[in-house]
């Protein structure tokens, strides 16, 4: 059985405790926050990676909602971005319905965000690029309307600090969205829809040699590559975003190259 069914079925709360557990409980109605005593060890593989699992989605969408408050109110078409993210994401009906809460529960004002964050470091291992998938779905949240108000960058560079991510990288980050990154819509391999914008998603310069060009695609694929994500936590259930992305740099390397013929 998958975190997903054991998380339905209520029978996940010896796997996931503290604040994490606790937004568990909120979200599919079962007791989940038993503490962590007893659940960093013994566990099979298969336990610890759908603990993970669980983790990332918990973390994912309550810290979506946390973010779009960050300005002081959440008005209706953050909640429709939001929405429109969840589905983009490949959330079946029952999963936006538990991403919903999870979305409800991060914007209250006493969410606990500094305490879900060194959780959720910890439950991911700080496995780098586990991490990174996890800031580039809140930079497509904040980004879902075109733009980001200056309190939602606050709050992510603030999360960015509990993660351990240094601010160049969320730059990075940021500076690939603009270029397209992860917002391919229906057709994901279109979204770099210019040269300059593949060798911004790329992170190169126009200069840069066909080396430094083949070992920054290669980089990114094995970043983004979506066997590799769900092995080490990424919800098998989010896997159609991995996907589009791998699509996307794929897009932008061929586009280069031809260029460059």
């Amino acid at each position: 059985m998958s975190w997903w069914g054991k998380a339905l079925g209520g029978a996940f709360g010896f796997m996931v405790g503290g604040p994490l557990g606790a937004l568990m409980g909120i979200a599919f109605g079962h007791s989940f926050d038993r503490g962590l005593g007893g659940l960093q060890g013994d566990g099979d593989w298969h336990d610890e990676q759908e603990r993970t699992q669980a983790a990332f989605f918990t973390a994912t969408f309550s810290v979506m909602g946390y973010i779009a408050k960050a300005d002081g109110r959440v008005s209706r078409e953050e909640i429709r971005l939001a929405e429109a993210v969840m589905e983009r994401l490949g959330l079946n009906a029952e999963m936006r319905a538990s991403a919903r809460k999870l979305f409800n529960e991060g914007k209250a004002d006493n969410f606990p965000i500094d305490e879900v964050m060194r959780q959720f470091r910890s439950e991911t291992h700080r496995r780098t690029t586990l991490i990174q998938m996890f800031l580039e779905i809140q930079l497509q949240a904040a980004y879902a309307d075109g733009v980001m108000h200056p309190a939602e960058r606050d709050a992510l560079r603030g999360i960015c600090e509990h993660l351990g991510i240094a601010p160049a990288q969320l730059d990075r980050l940021e500076e690939m969205l603009r270029a397209g990154f992860g917002r391919g819509g229906h057709d994901a391999a279109a979204a770099a829809t210019s040269l300059q914008d593949a060798y911004r998603l790329l992170g190169v310069d126009e200069s840069a040699s066909d080396t430094e060009l083949k070992k920054a695609y290669r980089r990114l694929m094995s970043q983004h590559h979506p066997d590799k994500l769900v092995a080490k936590g990424l919800p098998e259930q989010m896997i159609k975003d991995a996907t589009e992305k791998t699509q996307q740099i794929k897009a932008a390397y061929e586009l280069i190259k031809i260029s460059r013929s």
